[in-house]
This record gives structure tokens, sequence and C-alpha cells, in this order.
């Protein structure tokens, strides 16, 4: 969604670098931020008070002994940035007593219903059991299409024919103290445009149920529609965070940058993708600020990679690739864990400097579909050993894989040029730059055997076999036999003494 504008930044960064900080030259930077906000539709009250903050903060500051003025400059910009989005608490703290009710309102095309199930699966993922209620009877198949979402994160949908929403709402919020479920999400209507007949029906919901939470889900492709749609809503319900979806497009992005200025209701969730799995994102305004000036998103990314890579799982696959025996099958499965963490493209903007040049890369989500296809054509054998794959096997797997022969050659070779440059890298004796951490791999895992090791030394060594039962012996006292031999050398030493 930023990528204009980070390349915009990138370029202002760029000017600025081994510059002395001026009064001339930060006007000239901030007309150029000021030019590369409002193209990306931000709304002008927050570009005007965001550029004074920053110039009275930037001309303010002492120059920091060490640091680049340029640098510090950016980071005067990184913190007003996050500050203007900022700050947010995504948390959905559970009532007692429950349930804990959440409202969920916006226009029609917005994404809500879709939300509502990302909303519940997030929150499943945190040991809750929450219901969702279809309390939206003017969209046909918004029922149906709620129960269906429902069955695929399995959590419970409550819905009633025939009687009004208020009621409909009332009813599920029973049912949920009865059946111990909680939060309660409640999907209620929405327009093409907002009405008086949606906002009395809305606003009777929200009298009745009493929700903990109001959440306003509006589509970030519509631009400052979206903050406008936000500030009405929040002037007839008393709004507590706003849910952006479809951040993931190719809008300018002005809406995540204005809503919160301009409603005072701080964005609580970003919905990303249209698959209801890992398509809700906690919104972090540090993590969005960094994104937007090119420093990427680290701390994101390494959340996502924990959400689908198991702790065991990685310390195996260290294991494997420290000892060269990285196969196919890790491969394929390390391939997965990255398709399950998301668009590809998203993930590249993450890592700092890449934000701005994503979209002038090659990149085709579909090319990890063809390499997983190839690598699932290979026989268990032809997977662990690579080396196999001669002219016959290459044929049936193209064929297999409806591929080109010469693609399966490619992914082979770039696989052997992997294992090649691992091996490498982690030569014994520390003469690869990995080589010292597989020393102290090697080394660790011996001493984890230690009982092992000197068991078999005990039985190469019988000299080594007499001493360790010797300690033995030593640790466990005299047996039976020695004790009885002391005390009859005590009695016959007693009956020498009488004698004399």
């Amino acid at each position: 969604m930023f990528e204009s504008l980070t390349r915009r930044f990138s370029d202002i960064w760029g000017r600025l670098r081994n510059r002395k900080i001026t009064a001339g030259n930060v006007q000239e930077t901030l007309r150029d931020i000021r030019v590369a906000l409002l193209e990306a539709d931000v709304a002008l009250p927050v570009v005007k008070d965001f550029l004074v903050k920053v110039e009275q903060k930037a001309l303010g500051e002492e120059v920091l002994k060490g640091v680049n003025p340029g640098q510090q400059f950016v980071e005067t910009v990184y913190r007003e940035l996050a500050e203007l989005m900022g700050p947010v608490d995504s948390r959905i703290p559970a009532v007692k007593p429950g349930p804990t009710i959440i409202l969920m309102a916006g226009l029609q095309g917005s994404g809500k219903t879709t939300t509502c199930a990302k909303l519940a699966l997030l929150l499943k993922k945190q040991g809750r059991r929450p219901l969702l209620v279809a309390a939206d009877i003017q969209r046909p198949a918004a029922i149906d299409q709620l129960k269906i979402l429902g069955a695929q994160i399995g959590a419970p949908v409550f819905s009633e024919a025939d009687i009004k929403p208020p009621q409909i709402c009332q009813h599920a919020i029973r049912h949920a103290r009865e059946n111990d479920l909680d939060p309660v999400i409640l999907d209620t209507a929405g327009r093409l445009h907002i009405d008086e007949e949606m906002m009395r029906e809305v606003k009777e919901v929200a009298h009745l149920a009493q929700p903990h939470e109001i959440f306003l889900v509006v589509d970030a492709m519509v631009g400052q529609d979206a903050v406008r749609s936000a500030r009405d809503f929040n002037e007839q319900l008393e709004l507590t965070g706003v849910i952006l979806t479809k951040l993931d497009g190719d809008a300018r992005g002005g809406a995540a940058l204005s809503v919160k200025s301009i409603t005072g209701k701080p964005i609580k969730f970003a919905g990303v993708g249209e698959k209801v799995e890992g398509g809700l994102e906690e919104f972090r305004p540090e993590g969005m600020a960094q994104r937007i000036l090119g420093f990427g998103d680290v701390i994101s990314l390494v959340q996502k990679a924990r959400q689908v890579i198991d702790e065991k799982e990685a310390a195996a696959l260290q294991e494997r690739l420290l000892s060269n025996t990285f196969t196919f099958d890790d491969f394929l499965n390390q391939l997965r864990r990255v398709r399950q963490m998301g668009n590809f493209k998203d993930l590249l903007k993450m890592l700092p400097g890449m934000g701005g040049f994503v979209d002038q890369m090659d990149i085709d989500d579909q090319e990890l579909v063809r390499i997983e296809a190839i690598i699932q054509s290979m026989t268990t054998k032809e997977r662990t050993r690579p080396e196999i794959l001669n002219t016959s096997r290459r044929d049936r797997i193209a064929s297999g894989s409806g591929s080109e022969r010469q693609q399966v050659d490619d992914l082979i070779r770039q696989f052997t040029a992997m294992k090649k440059m691992m091996d490498q890298m982690t030569q014994v004796g520390g003469k690869g730059p990995l080589g010292k951490i597989k020393d102290l791999f090697q080394a660790k895992k011996k001493l984890s055997n230690i009982n092992e090791m000197m068991a078999n030394l005990a039985k190469a060594d019988p000299e080594i076999a007499r001493a360790q039962k010797a300690q033995r012996a030593a640790a466990q006292g005299p047996s039976r036999e020695e004790l009885r031999r002391r005390r009859k050398l005590e009695r016959q030493n007693r009956r020498r003494q009488r004698r004399y």
C-alpha cells in the first residue's frame, strides 16, 4: 500500500545524507515530505499539523555526538509518524462476568463479515471460545457466508429467522452465557452509504447489547472516504477502535495516517488478504512507520514466523543444516511455512531497505507453487538423495509436475549449489564462516552424551573399568562382608588386650 510513499521517503533521505541540518534544508525537506503525504491521500489538516511538529522538534533538538544530523532528522520523522498513528492497545480483555461483547459496524463491501471471522480466529488462538452472531439480515447470503466462515475456523455461529437484529443479538448473548462462550462478535448490517435507517438500527443494537468494544470496519482502498465514514460513525456510536481492511491493496495509504487524528480513535487491527487464516494482524504504529520510511518491520516478521514455525522443528532443522543433511523434504517443509506466513512480496517489504523496491522485482507467488509441485513429484529416495536424479527421472518429474525439464534442472542445480555453499560455510575447525558454530554445536552434542562416552571408554580399557568400579564402591560405602571382617578384627584385638 505504501510503496510510492516509501520510495519518495527513500529519495528524501538520500538527499539528506551527510548534510548538516539547517533551517533552510529543513524547510526544503519538509516541502518534499508535504508533497509525498498529500500524494498518499493523507488529509490536509493532518499533514499541516504533522509538519509543524517535525519542524519544531528538528530545529529544537541538539545533534547528539557521534550521530549523523540527517539520521537524527529521520529519527524525528519516525517518532512523529508513530505518534500520528498510535499509541494502540490491541488487547481485548475478558470481562467478568462474561461474555465480552464486540459490535462490528461498517459499510457494505468493507469486508466486515470476513473480518468478524478473522477476529474470531485470532481470539480462538489466544485460548478463547468466540461466538459469531449473524445479525446482518439486509444483505443477501450474509448469514450463509458467516456460517461457512465459522465452519472453516471451528467457531459456532448463532442465527435466527423472522426477528429483528436487536432481538437476535439479545438472544445470542443469552445463548453465550448458557454455553460459556466468550467473546460474542456481532456482525451488524451495512449499507452502501450511511443513512438514518442504518444508524437507527445499529444504535438500537448497541443500546440493547451494551457492547464492551465497538469496532468500525473500513476499507483502506477508498482513501479519505474511509476517514469520513469513521468520523460519521463515531458521532453516532462511541467507537473504541477501527479495523482497516485491504491494507495489502494498491491504495495510497492516506487513511491509515489520517484516521487517528481525525476521529481520535486508533486503528486496532489491520486486515490483509482474503483468506481467514493469518488475515488479521494487530496494528503496530511503530512497525507501520518503519515500513513507510523504508526501514522494514522485523518485529512483525518474527511474530509471523513464530506463528507457523515450531521451536523443536527449528532446532532439528538447524542440526540438519549444520550437519549438511538438509534434504528436499526439509526444503519443502520450509517452503510451506513461508507460504503460510502470507504473500511473499509482503514479507520482503518487512525487510529493511526492501519496501520501495519490491514492486520492481519479478516475484510471483505461483513460482512457489510450481517448486512445491516439482518436489512432490519426486520419490522419497529422490528427495533424500538428489544425486541419483538422472535424465529419465528428471523427465518423469517434469511430466508429473506439469513443468518444463529446464525448470526441474534449475531447481536441482540451485539446491545442490545451496548444499555445497552450506558445507563450505560450516567446515569443521572454523575454516568456513560458520565453522566455529559447527564446532560448538558438535562439542555440545558430545557433552550431552557424556555418560554414554564414558561407558564406551570403560569397555575399551579394563583399567578405566576397575577405577570406575572403585569409585562406585567408595561412593556406596563398605559392603556387608567388609563390615563383618572389620567387626571380627575388632573382637580379636580386644581378646589379645585382655591376655596382656
